[in-house]
């Protein structure tokens, strides 16, 4: 067996009501003025509400940064920075979607003012310390809350991605209960996202890919796809929305340790210029990455396919790879999502600068299971469109 390394936060909490125990957990870290970092969205649903109260009655001082966007600028991260510094926080909350923990797993980092965000670009370019961190997932989709990564939109459209163990938080609080009101698109999207990383995490031809990730994957997979489309269809469903977020949590540790691939890569500049959702972006060009790789890659979506649809399982596995593939894209279908980059008012003639912004992430299509050249991408574009 190949040496691998797993890394994941030092402590899960998971289950119904979990958000009501906030102050608790948080005071087996710190005592100290907290930093609780959010969006806009999530402020008309109550729940940053709810938190705040919940902390100040643990005694808790609480800071609010409440300007998170979608696919995080640097601008906005470095505000949340300085008003952590100015606030002499002592530790940081980040309560939200994927964007929300991002940005609050580099403020507890820069917060400390050692390092730069300019510098920390890439992978494994952190030093540390940091603040301590919680965060709390209110999407069942980016696994953000398990991983070393956080992403960043550079200049206009790039995104880049901060990748370090030390930016792991030391507690990650999961409560089903806090996605019930998502909607049914979101729902949909971050679902998808969710399996996104569950696949390429156990294809990912990263050299760290390792049994424990390949497991998490599987089980992932299982969860997600037996529970995508009732948490759609049925959003009070608290089964099949605790079956999602737990999907989500080891999806998120299978591929924060087996590192997503091309899927990801393609996925990025349509977030970058676009303004697509993450999980939308990963939707879009799914089943036309996975075709390209399964022609000269089948097997581990062959393997993957019995634990998402149970079902294939009595399909030839030589026909397994395609059939999955389909069972994938009846799924996005049946959940609502948008099919192709028509329907997302993006013209034919940019193709070729989406091709060109996902040969940059470079840090990703090393794991693709098949090599990638900027003509593969144009004609998976072309695919999509």
């Amino acid at each position: 067996m190949n040496e691998f390394t797993f890394n994941t936060a030092k402590s899960i909490r998971f289950g119904s009501g979990q958000l009501d125990l906030l102050g608790d957990i948080t005071k087996t870290l710190t005592d100290d003025k907290l930093l609780l970092i959010t969006d806009p969205g999530m402020m008309a649903t109550g729940i940053v509400d709810r938190a705040i109260n919940i902390l100040g009655q643990s005694g808790f001082e609480i800071v609010l940064f409440n300007e998170v966007e979608a696919d995080p600028p640097e601008v906005k991260i470095l505000q949340a920075v300085e008003l952590a510094t100015s606030q002499k926080i002592g530790c940081v909350i980040g309560l939200g979607g994927g964007s929300s923990l991002d940005v609050a797993k580099l403020v507890a980092l820069l917060a400390v003012g050692k390092e730069k965000l300019s510098d920390i670009y890439g992978v494994g370019n952190v030093k540390g310390p940091r603040l301590p961190l919680i965060l709390v997932p209110t999407t069942s989709g980016t696994g953000s809350e398990v991983t070393p990564i956080s992403i960043v939109t550079t200049g206009t459209n790039e995104k880049m991605g901060v990748v370090s163990p030390i930016i792991l938080p030391d507690i990650a609080v999961l409560d089903p209960v806090l996605t019930i009101g998502l909607p049914p698109h979101i729902t949909a999207a971050t679902g998808i996202d969710a399996m996104v990383h569950a696949i390429e995490a156990y294809a990912s031809a990263n050299p760290n890919n390792n049994p424990m990730s390949r497991m998490l994957a599987e089980k992932a997979l299982t969860l997600t796809g037996g529970s995508l489309l009732t948490a759609v269809q049925d959003g009070q469903n608290l089964t099949a929305r605790s079956d999602m977020l737990l999907g989500s949590l080891l999806a998120g540790q299978a591929f924060a340790n087996s590192p997503v691939a091309a899927v990801h890569a393609l996925a990025y500049p349509l977030g970058g210029r676009f303004h697509i959702p993450h999980g939308l972006s990963n939707a879009l060009v799914l089943p036309h990455v996975l075709r390209f790789n399964a022609e000269l890659k089948p097997e581990p979506y062959a393997e993957l396919a019995p634990f998402a649809f149970a079902e294939l399982a009595q399909i030839d596995p030589q026909k397994r790879a395609n059939a999955f593939i389909e069972k994938l894209v009846e799924l996005s279908c049946d959940c609502g999502l948008q099919q192709n980059l028509r329907q997302m008012g993006i013209a034919q003639e940019v193709l070729p600068d989406l091709a060109d912004d996902a040969m940059n992430q470079s840090r990703l299509l090393v794991n693709n299971p098949r090599a990638l050249t900027r003509e593969d991408a144009l004609a998976i574009y072309s695919s999509a469109f």
